[in-house]
C-alpha cells in the first residue's frame, strides 16, 4: 500500500507542537479521539510510515506547525479505560474497545507556519479537507498532491 498523508488537529493549549517535539524521542500516542469516522480511519487505514502534517487548531492564527510520522499503527486507546481519564469510556472493555490510538513523532518543523487564512487564499488547494466548511475531524487524510504543496510552503527542517 503507498505511503498516506494525514492531518492531525490539535489546540496549542491542550498539547503543542513543541510538546511533541519535547516528548521522548519525539514520540506521543495520538488519543482522546472520539468520532467514530476518526476512529476508524486510526484503526484500519493509517499505517507506519504515513506522513502527518501537525495542525494547531483553535489558536491564533490556526496553523501547520510541522511534519510528523505515524510509527505503530492502530492500537487500543489506553485512556478510553482509565476512569480518572476525561476520555474515559465505561462501555469499552480490553476484549471490545471501542477507541484507538497511533503513535506519532515530530520529524521537521516548518520555518514557515502557513496559517489558514493563508491556505483559505490559495487556489492550489482545492478540495483539501481542513478547507471544507463544516469538515471538523481531528484527524483526516490529506491527498498526496495537497501534502507536496503544503510541505513545500512550510519549508520544514530537519529536528535531528
Amino acid at each position: 500500500m503507498p505511503r498516506q498523508y494525514w492531518l492531525f488537529k490539535s489546540e496549542p493549549d491542550v498539547f503543542s507542537w513543541d510538546d511533541l517535539v519535547q516528548a521522548p524521542d519525539r514520540t506521543t500516542l495520538w488519543d482522546g479521539v472520539r468520532n467514530y469516522q476518526a476512529r476508524n480511519l486510526l484503526r484500519d487505514t493509517m499505517k507506519v510510515g504515513d506522513g502527518v502534517l501537525f495542525y494547531h487548531s483553535r489558536a491564533n492564527p490556526q496553523e501547520i506547525a510541522g511534519v510528523a510520522r505515524i510509527v505503530r499503527s492502530g492500537y487500543p486507546d489506553p485512556s478510553q479505560f482509565d476512569p480518572k481519564s476525561k476520555y474515559h469510556d465505561p462501555k469499552a472493555t480490553p476484549e471490545n474497545p471501542r477507541w484507538f490510538s497511533v503513535d506519532v513523532r515530530a520529524e521537521q518543523a516548518f520555518r514557515h507556519r502557513p496559517t489558514l487564512p493563508e491556505l483559505k487564499a490559495r487556489d492550489d488547494l482545492d478540495g483539501l479537507m481542513l478547507l471544507r466548511r463544516g469538515a471538523r475531524l481531528s484527524v483526516q487524510p490529506v491527498s498526496a498532491e495537497h501534502w507536496k504543496r503544503l510541505v513545500t510552503l512550510g519549508r520544514p527542517q530537519r529536528l535531528d
